[in-house]
């Protein structure tokens, strides 16, 4: 084993047993978070965001995770209950990343938006239901 598999995994091959399936909350959970994460991407990517900044626990650093990535490793854990180790960015700028929450935000941000400019049967755009 190279210092590099010791700091970023083998192919796990052998190491230990597999891990327990997910549960159907652990599953559903996984499902909800891909669902959250190809909003992200639609709405983040055009604006120059390059994917997700994660804190690692077990390392105690932020891992910068593609787009692309992150969708792989969250179909792993569908599939095996667990996600590889993968190479990290060569030289990520951190400022091309954002954080799950920031992009919930983000993503919450534009839906109301979104709503808010919605016209409503009744309502005169632009006016609060109080002003009715």
């Amino acid at each position: 084993m190279t210092s590099w598999d010791d700091a970023f995994g083998t192919d796990g091959a052998g190491d230990s047993p597999a891990p327990p399936p997910l549960t159907m909350e652990e599953r559903a959970g996984v499902l909800d978070d891909l669902a959250e994460l190809e909003v992200f991407r639609t709405l983040l990517e055009p604006t120059g965001v390059k994917g997700i900044v994660v804190d690692c626990p077990d390392c105690d650093e932020e891992h910068h995770v593609d787009w692309a990535l992150m969708q792989a490793n969250l179909r792993q854990l569908l599939d095996e209950g667990q996600t590889g180790r993968h190479e990290p960015p060569f030289d990520p700028d951190p400022d091309d990343y954002v954080s799950w929450d920031y992009a919930s935000g983000y993503a919450d941000g534009v839906a109301a938006r979104a709503e808010a400019e919605e016209p409503r049967e009744g309502r005169t755009p632009g006016r609060h239901a109080r002003e009715d």
